[in-house]
């Protein structure tokens, strides 16, 4: 009997433990209140300030990931385990909402893009988009158009120049597959310039480095990004709340958006307990 309850106990030993560590686990996770968020590249600087204010504010906490909008569409659509998505565009969101992968009635804008060129040479562009047509430049940077909406509103712009056939038959357009990485080209100095969200140069209460052209809104499809929540759960629906009251509204302007009338309605902001 000894050497049966030994071993019984034994077990018991390694198990205990475990299922301690589970109950402490689950209860901490409702206690902190953690939110699994996709986020489109352009929207990284003002998302983390974003995250910053809410958890001061709750003390709830967000995980952020960044990534192409198309990117994270194909993985949210084949079960990726996020709370919400801050895409950079409508489409997106829209066929989630059409697939019924969200929340109902969940889906609004939070922010209008604007697209510039850009180049860390102070005095490359001198507030005009001419070197585009005079071509003294080996490359060009633009986010991939199938997976990114500011690389797609590139080429919208390119297109309206009439540049993109002879810019693609050179093999002189280089390619991000996010504005992220977009970004890391032209900011290393690998190109010259390219095609960037005014988001990823402009930071509140900073001069711009560099130089920049800011590409007329008619060159190009309206930027409008839109937010959805995927699970219901309270800190995600929590945050997309926040995201629609004036605090956040300033922030996001801060960065260069255009943020529509509406969202800056007050709003209630769940606290976990």
């Amino acid at each position: 009997m000894r050497g049966f309850w030994g071993h019984r106990l034994r077990n018991w030993a390694g198990v205990v433990p475990w299922v301690v560590g589970v109950i402490l686990l689950g209860h901490g996770a409702a206690w902190a209140g953690v939110a699994k968020i996709a986020v489109a590249s352009n929207f990284q600087a003002p998302a983390k300030q974003l995250v910053a204010a809410f958890e001061q504010e709750t003390g709830d906490r967000i995980k952020l990931s960044f990534g192409s909008t198309g990117l994270f569409y194909a993985q949210i659509r084949h079960g990726a385990p996020f709370d919400a998505f801050f895409a950079a565009d409508v489409e997106r969101p829209r066929r989630l909402e059409q697939d019924g992968a969200i929340v109902p009635g969940s889906r609004f804008t939070y922010a209008e893009g604007k697209l510039v060129l850009w180049s860390t040479k102070p005095d490359y562009m001198l507030g005009n988009g001419n070197v585009l047509r005079e071509g003294g430049y080996e490359h060009i940077a633009l986010a991939n158009p199938k997976l990114a909406p500011y690389g797609l509103a590139a080429q919208q712009t390119l297109r309206k120049l009439g540049l993109w056939e002879t810019l693609q038959r050179g093999d002189r357009l280089v390619m991000g597959q996010n504005i992220g990485q977009t970004h890391q080209l032209i900011a290393s100095g690998s190109v010259s310039l390219g095609f960037m969200a005014l988001s990823q140069i402009q930071r509140p209460g900073q001069a711009v480095q560099g130089s920049y052209w800011p590409v007329p809104s008619t060159f190009y499809e309206p930027i409008v990004q839109q937010a959805v929540l995927i699970q219901d759960i309270p800190v995600a629906r929590a945050f997309l709340e926040f995201i629609r009251g004036p605090r956040a509204g300033q922030i996001i302007q801060s960065y260069g958006y255009e943020v529509p009338a509406g969202i800056n309605k007050p709003h209630r902001v769940v606290v976990a307990e």
